[in-house]
């Protein structure tokens, strides 16, 4: 009879091979490693990698944090009182000083400062003008002559009022009709007919158009204030100037433009010709400050009322000396006539 063999505990206890590969497979799954631990504890305490934020994708756009609410209008009574914006005030024509009629009484003024003579006297309330036209023969074109108007009498002249803000007369002489506009120290002159005066008797042919001042000689010392004063007659004609062109309507705007050109290229014709312009610039000066005082006077401004000032300082500005030539040459029409 065989007897039954003992088995041992450890026999009993070993588990069968398929048990034991799925235990292992459960070990390695649920039993991180070093770096896992690291990780997992990192994760658990905020530390290392994890205390940082996540980079976004590239390519993303990163919304900005949202900004603070708008705050939202006071209701009246609340807070700062609330005012309805008032409309800008229209723009005021800029008035310069207007010339007083009798401020080139008793002076001798001379064709662009050069040759001829031209002297105003006040009797009363009545002007007289004696005047010497300078000219060119008519026989011999090259050599010059000189007139006396009205034969070197006295002219009297009629007021024509300031429908252009300054004064202006006019002479009744047959054999040259003419226009007289009484600027500061200066007097421009127009022929109210032909721009040449003929004389037969005399042989001479004359064109009194343009300023007639002083000579250049006395104007030098001065050149610094001139010049001053023409930066500021210059920004009253583009002041003025810009509200005409404001206030006209479409249709109307071309013909002012024009005229404020034609203005400019006659000021630069008739000025050429005065003596040494280019080194105290006194003609630029006067023509510029009647175009300001006539572009006020039709803007409806009272022109007995200045509102700008002539003499502020402004720095001056270096000018080349050129010496005026043919002082007998046209200088354009009247660039201060009505349009």
């Amino acid at each position: 009879m065989r007897l039954p063999v003992p088995v041992s505990s450890a026999t009993r206890a070993a588990p069968h091979p398929r048990v034991a590969v799925v235990a292992l497979l459960c070990l390695l799954a649920f039993c991180p490693t070093g770096a896992q631990a690291q990780s997992f504890f990192e994760e658990l305490f905020g530390i290392g990698r994890a205390a940082k934020p996540p980079a976004p994708p590239r390519n993303v756009p990163v919304q900005p944090p949202p900004g603070p609410a708008p705050a939202e209008p006071a209701a009246p009574g609340e807070g700062a009182e609330t005012r309805p914006s008032a409309p800008a005030a229209p723009r005021q024509p800029v008035v310069l000083k207007v010339p007083a009629e009798d401020n080139v009484a008793g002076q001798d003024l001379q064709l662009n400062g050069l040759n001829g003579s031209l002297k105003i006297e006040k009797s009363g309330a009545a002007y007289t003008a004696a005047m010497t036209l300078p000219g060119t023969k008519v026989s011999q074109p090259t050599e010059a002559c000189t007139v006396k108007l009205n034969a070197g009498k006295p002219v009297t002249l009629a007021a024509e009022g300031r429908s252009q803000g300054v004064s202006r007369f006019s002479s009744s002489v047959p054999e040259c009709p003419l226009r007289f506009e009484i600027l500061e120290g200066s007097v421009l002159v127009t022929p109210l007919e032909d721009k040449v005066c003929t004389y037969t008797a005399q042989d001479c042919a004359t064109t009194p158009t343009g300023l007639w001042g002083p000579a250049a000689a006395t104007l030098m010392p001065l050149a610094g204030e001139f010049d001053t004063a023409r930066g500021i007659a210059d920004k009253a004609v583009r002041d003025n100037f810009k509200i005409m062109t404001q206030r006209a309507r479409g249709q109307d705007v071309r013909p002012i433009v024009q005229e404020q050109a034609a203005f400019s290229s006659d000021r630069e014709q008739a000025c050429r010709t005065y003596a040494r312009e280019g080194a105290h610039g006194y003609c630029h000066l006067r023509y510029t400050e009647a175009r300001a005082i006539a572009l006020a006077a039709r803007l409806g401004a009272n022109t007995a009322a200045p509102t700008a000032s002539n003499t502020a300082p402004r720095p001056r500005r270096p000018k080349p000396a050129v010496e005026g030539v043919n002082p007998d040459a046209a200088g354009g029409g009247d660039p201060f006539s009505d349009p």
